[in-house]
């Protein structure tokens, strides 16, 4: 009998092999959407330099983008969306009093030095909008002119010489002493600060449309939210302490970091416990950074520091392989 022989075609491709509706371009788009409450309120906050602000922030780190990488020959991906979410990013934590040439230099170094010299999406260490932010303070002066909110006191969309500033709440905190604010006030975001930092309101309703949309999991945000509000609540620099735990929590930025800052796919840990560990980190370099710091917020910061042991915490969090005794689980 002749020997019979059978031929396969066989399709071979790189891991993973399951295939999901979400890419990078729907996961960014959804961001984007949940950033969009926070875009609104700083709108009626501050008037439409926010707006102005914000535009011009995402079209130059789309710019940068595909100037880099048609000057390099790398394909360019600014279809993905992932250059307009960290130029939304980038304005929300900037005073909406800051001039465009120094924002444009934010998402140069942003776009540039943090993301694409790492290789692109998917491969920078830090994250692109809070690195530019940190840039940014090479400019102390303009970073921290915070404007009094309402209509009667909104800067214009060119110049900002009319602008009536004022203390927000977060610096009065900074000296021991509860800022003048209701809770109220600072819970729907009628408050000084960054654009897209102020409203509580607007925040959680964009984490609520990322949770139902399954773009992020909770963990990072609980665990970084729980551990500011036990540390503030342990340790209250004012009085009540209740009031003072919620105050720390609804001023600054410590909700959109923990929102839509530290849940960053590229920069947080893929473990479990990692990522608990992660929120923890961060929300205690948050608190030590308010309470004993030069400045008053810390949010930026403790991101950025927990960025650099994303690597460590993934190796602490990786499960053990079942059946795996437990001196080799021991010894990886």
């Amino acid at each position: 009998m002749a020997q019979m022989k059978y031929y396969y075609e066989l399709t071979i491709s790189s891991s993973p092999h399951i295939h999901a509706p979400a890419t990078t371009q729907t996961l960014m788009r959804d961001v984007l959407i949940a950033l969009c409450p926070a875009l609104v309120m700083a709108v009626y906050v501050f008037g439409f330099r926010a707006l102005m602000l914000t535009l011009v922030s995402a079209a130059a780190c789309v710019f940068f983008e595909w100037g880099y990488c048609t000057l390099i020959h790398r394909p360019v991906m600014i279809y993905d969306c992932s250059a307009i979410v960290t130029g939304v990013l980038l304005a929300f934590v900037c005073p909406v009093t800051i001039p465009y040439w120094t924002l444009i230099l934010g998402d140069l170094f942003a776009i540039v030095l943090v993301k694409q010299l790492f290789g692109g999406l998917g491969k920078n260490i830090l994250n692109p909008a809070l690195a530019g932010r940190a840039f940014l303070f090479s400019w102390p002066v303009l970073m921290t002119r915070w404007v009094k909110p309402g209509f009667a006191n909104a800067v214009g969309i060119l110049s900002t010489a009319d602008a009536v500033t004022a203390a927000t709440p977060l610096a009065s905190m900074h000296q021991g002493t509860l800022c003048t604010e209701s809770l109220w006030q600072l819970f729907v975001g009628t408050v000084g600060g960054c654009l897209g930092e102020t409203s509580a309101l607007a925040i959680l309703i964009g984490l609520a449309y990322m949770l139902v949309r399954k773009v992020i999991t909770p963990r990072i945000p609980v665990a970084f939210l729980g551990t500011v509000a036990v540390l503030t609540f342990l340790f209250p620099q004012g009085n009540p302490r209740i009031t003072w735990m919620a105050a720390q929590l609804l001023s600054g930025g410590v909700l959109l970091g923990a929102c839509f800052m530290a849940t960053d796919y590229v920069t947080s840990p893929l473990t479990k416990l990692g990522q608990i560990l992660f929120g923890v980190g961060c929300g205690l370099l948050t608190v030590m950074i308010r309470y004993f710091g030069g400045y008053p917020e810390g949010v930026s910061y403790a991101i950025l520091v927990m960025n650099c042991c994303v690597v460590l915490l993934d190796r602490i969090g990786r499960p053990v392989k079942f059946g795996a005794p437990r001196k080799e689980a021991a010894r990886k």
